[in-house]
């Protein structure tokens, strides 16, 4: 780019005097990793620095795969302060800087930035320049199955880039501000991580009887993992609420039109359901009754990263099966669903779904495992109020998360603004 040509950019961009416009790639290189072999990794030697390593802005070697030293990777090493970036997966353009003191090697993937003259570019400066670049590197990126993003891309997107001492200026303020809002950050996650002991409190309450019978517990220190109940009460397996226990459909889904809708594991998010984002399956009409979905039907994740998470079919749904990696429970007339529903959220529920699975790196319960599972039984009448007290407490806690999650929003458009205004040269 000519000089007369740099200037009307710099112009256009309405940056401030002595400051430029120019590619990163201008002042830093970002240097691919070492493909280290998965057979080479030990359980001492020198810390291999992976994708996984890098999280919210700190580069760890904590949970890092080690390697012996070798001459071979010392083009490889990472020094402390230096930046590191995912180039691919599912997480690629999050970042962060290497604060440890040990001697650390950098994997394929695992981008390095390279300051060419530290008296034109502070390190801490290019950090918050990448932070404010995550997201076009993040667009950049997913444009195929498997996001990724190369070098060059990267070293080629615009940075502004002011005299130093204004860099040193603009950090500190940076630093200021910004910790101040992840002090606001944490606060808000501690409160979401409060309401979630809330919300088991409330649960572990409700199936000791506690917030619906007046009458005590047989011990003064009675807990539901104990079998103590209140007189009235009783434990029972799921299999003797259960009229059935069915395994889904084993089927491929399409998104055609070419039959009932087919419910899968992870069309099931945050305990609701997008029929309209959920696909079809071809069956033929006599065996379609038997996996046809009803309201008060719930079902059960049998197998995968999710085994144990339960929806409940309710209200209006359109014309649905369900597919074999899901087991669909459906109860008599002495249990109310939602009562059933709630349970399965508890931990005393998860606590028997963790003891209960099988398999070997692939957790999976069974419908015979299900079936065994207890259950406490109160009467009809009382489960209905149990049911009001929970959704009563539990909805007062959902509209603070709501709002608490809108502030964490809010929060990260702040942080956006902020460095925004950092690298126009409107912070300092």
């Amino acid at each position: 780019m000519t000089k007369k040509n740099n200037i009307s950019k710099i112009m256009k961009t309405g940056l401030p005097k002595d400051w430029k416009l120019v590619k990163l790639g201008e002042v830093c290189k970002l240097k691919n990793g070492f493909a280290f072999k998965s057979s080479d990794y030990m359980n001492n030697g020198i810390p291999v620095i992976r994708i996984s390593d890098i999280n919210d802005g700190i580069v760890s070697t904590d949970n890092s795969v080690r390697v012996c030293e070798n001459e071979n990777y010392e083009d490889y090493v990472v020094l402390k302060d230096e930046i590191l970036v995912a180039m691919s997966g599912a997480t690629t353009g999050k970042f962060g800087i290497f604060k440890g003191n040990e001697k650390a090697y950098q994997n394929q993937r695992v981008g390095k930035f390279q300051i060419l003259n530290r008296d034109l570019l502070n390190n801490n400066f290019l950090f918050y320049q990448i932070n404010s670049l995550k997201r076009k590197i993040e667009k950049d990126a997913y444009g195929g199955a498997q996001p990724n993003i190369s070098s060059g891309k990267i070293e080629e997107m615009d940075i502004s880039l002011p005299p130093l001492p204004e860099q040193h200026r603009i950090v500190e303020k940076l630093e200021e501000l910004l910790s101040e809002l992840e002090k606001g950050k944490e606060q808000l996650h501690t409160a979401l991580d409060q309401l979630k002991v809330y919300r088991q409190a409330v649960l572990k309450y409700a199936f000791e009887g506690k917030l619906t019978n007046n009458a005590k517990v047989k011990s003064k220190n009675s807990k539901v993992e104990n079998g103590e109940l209140p007189k009235g009460w009783k434990w029972v397996k799921v299999k003797e609420i259960a009229d059935s226990i069915q395994y889904g459909y084993t089927e491929s889904s399409s998104k055609e039109t070419v039959g009932p809708k087919f419910l899968r594991i992870t069309d099931i998010q945050d305990n609701s359901v997008n029929w309209k984002e959920v696909p079809y399956c071809k069956i033929s009409s006599d065996i379609k009754h038997k996996y046809l979905l009803n309201d008060g039907d719930l079902v059960f994740a049998r197998t995968g990263a999710t085994v144990g998470k339960s929806f409940l079919i309710k209200g209006q749904i359109p014309e649905a099966i369900f597919a074999s990696y899901l087991i669909r429970l459906r109860f008599n007339k002495t249990v109310l669903d939602k009562y059933v529903w709630s349970y399965f959220q508890s931990l005393h529920y998860w606590r028997q779904i963790t003891d209960g699975q099988v398999g070997i790196g692939q957790p999976n319960v069974n419908g015979t495992k299900l079936g065994q599972l207890i259950f406490p039984l109160c009467s009809f009448e009382e489960q209905h109020r149990i049911v009001e007290e929970i959704e009563s407490r539990l909805s007062v806690a959902d509209k603070l998360e709501e709002t608490i999650t809108a502030s964490l929003q809010q929060s990260e458009t702040l942080r956006q603004s902020i460095l925004k205004k950092a690298f126009e040269g409107r912070l300092v």
